[in-house]
């Protein structure tokens, strides 16, 4: 009877490492207040299910900053779990996971690229510089005055 146990177990464990599993967000937030869990879960039930291998965490929507057990998240990606793409950028976010952000959107809408402002300011300094030298230029020469004519006094006309 002790064995019966056992196996049953053991079949339970098999039967989780068995699934396809995927690291997705379960949205629990109210009405107009997206709030998310970051769960590890059978990639053919829907999340509302409840059918949750772990709970890894959550992320509001609102206020942005995840709140992820990372190790946790390494391991069941090091297990074999996909992780949909808006899991992946918030991982890549946190530095937990190394490699590019996936775009997410619909492939129709572009990935806007946020300009470094800091590439812009060479580009600036750049442009000064010849100005500067050709100021600098200007200013060694020396410009000779052209000679002015004199002027005669007009020769009166008696008539």
């Amino acid at each position: 009877m002790l064995l019966a146990g056992f196996y049953l177990t053991i079949f339970v464990l098999f039967d989780k490492m068995l699934l396809m599993l995927n690291i997705r967000l379960q949205r629990v937030g109210r009405k107009n207040d997206p709030s998310f869990r970051v769960i590890v879960a059978d990639s053919k039930l829907k999340p509302k299910t409840g059918n949750v291998v772990e709970n890894l965490g959550s992320y509001n929507a609102r206020h942005g900053k995840p709140v992820i057990n990372t190790e946790r998240a390494k391991y069941w990606l090091s297990v074999g779990a996909k992780a949909s793409g808006t899991v992946h950028n918030l991982l890549v976010d946190l530095k937990a996971v190394t490699g590019k952000k996936v775009n997410v959107l619909g492939k129709k809408t572009p990935i806007v690229k946020e300009a470094p402002v800091v590439a812009e300011a060479p580009k600036v300094a750049e442009a000064v510089a010849p100005v500067a030298e050709v100021v600098a230029e200007v200013a060694t020469e020396v410009v000779p005055e052209a000679p002015v004519a004199e002027e005669k006094p007009a020769v009166e006309v008696a008539a």
